[in-house]
């Protein structure tokens, strides 16, 4: 119930502030695990990336939140684990992994933290390890911003990466890497793909007005 409350809420604030919109929505299966994989611009991203998701995510945010009792306690209920930025996390994505076994939706930002540049960044190969070793859907998000107050943003979906020729009994760093390659160049085409959109469609409009 908290967890409802808490998703409405945000989802009111989002459509005010930012008129997110999303699409692709129909690539994330109603059951199963799932690993939703997103390129990382601001600190709105975690609760954006779920908003327009019908199941409940598990999300990757910064242990230096964990830090605040109250907000520690909120983030907790809301499926939230902390996760060091650093480097890989080994313990992040024990969790991470024990989620989906369970068979729910874990959210990740390969990147680790967040461009300000809005440029994909090098990725850490946990995400790739995460999708070789338990077995679960993997979505490529893209989000297109930047975020400013009542300017759309978007949350693109795209299809499940697949990375069956990369399952081997034992996962070594060279899959893993392999693996996070994949999701991210899916996650740049999305990128790539809505920017040729908005070049074509800024054409047009540049055309009509001549």
């Amino acid at each position: 119930m908290f967890y409802e409350i808490c998703r409405i809420i945000l989802h009111t604030v989002y459509r005010l502030l930012f008129r997110y919109k999303a699409y692709g929505t129909e690539h994330i299966p109603e059951q199963g695990a799932v690993l939703l994989c997103a390129n990382h611009i601001s600190n709105w991203d975690p609760p954006l990336v779920g908003l327009p998701v019908m199941r409940r995510v598990n999300f990757m945010a910064k242990q230096e939140l964990f830090k605040i009792p109250l907000l520690s306690q909120v983030l907790r209920y809301l499926g939230a684990f902390p996760v060091k930025r650093e480097a890989t996390d080994k313990k992040a994505i024990r969790t991470a992994l024990s989620r989906l076994q369970e068979g729910k939706v874990v959210v990740i930002f390969p990147e680790g933290t967040r461009s300000k540049s809005g440029r994909l960044q090098k990725a850490y190969s946990g995400s790739g390890f995460l999708a070789l070793k338990q077995p679960c859907t993997v979505i490529p998000v893209a989000i297109i911003g930047p975020y400013r107050l009542f300017r759309p943003v978007k949350i693109i979906y795209g299809s499940p990466v697949n990375l069956d020729d990369l399952r081997v009994e034992k996962i070594t760093k060279q899959e893993a890497v392999l693996a996070t390659e994949r999701i991210m160049n899916s996650i740049r085409q999305l990128l790539e793909n809505q920017q040729s959109k908005t070049s074509e469609h800024n054409g047009r409009s540049f055309g009509n007005s001549v």
